[in-house]
């Protein structure tokens, strides 16, 4: 009566889809480190929700306007839940041994993803703030 899941191997996998919505876990993958991040994405159709279960990692939110790209960078605390709404640019940026859960609309994986690669001056703009964010949560602890 009690299904198990569990995702040991690199990168995302939507293991519970059910009508309506999905459950996946994300492992660390080459371009979602904590400093080699190569671009954003959106979902038009669904907020998305992370859980982070451990390791370390960083949510990117971005705001891409004429004068360029901005960025807010939490550190995810492992147990705390994280909504990144609808139409709002992000990514995720995780240590190796990072692993979470993200909870979505059904199909998201598959039909409601643009991606926008950064330029180079916004990845090292990205990898500094990372770096600051964890720097400051660090200084906090």
């Amino acid at each position: 009566m009690i299904e198990r899941y569990y995702h040991e191997a690199e990168g995302y996998n939507p293991f519970l889809i059910r009508e309506g919505w999905q459950v996946a876990q994300l492992n660390y993958l080459p371009g979602h480190g904590l400093d080699d991040m190569i671009d954003v994405e959106v979902h038009r159709q669904t907020d998305e929700a992370f859980i982070l279960f451990a390791g370390t990692a960083v949510l990117v939110a971005a705001e891409i306007g004429d004068e360029g790209i901005s960025f807010e960078c939490v550190r995810m605390t492992p147990g705390v839940t994280y909504n990144i709404p609808a139409g709002v640019w992000h990514n995720i940026g995780m240590s190796r041994d990072a692993r979470m859960i993200i909870v979505e609309r059904d199909g998201t994986h598959l039909h409601d993803g643009l991606h926008r690669p950064f330029s180079d001056a916004e990845a090292e703009q990205l990898r500094a703030a990372v770096a600051e964010t964890l720097k400051k949560s660090d200084a906090c602890r």
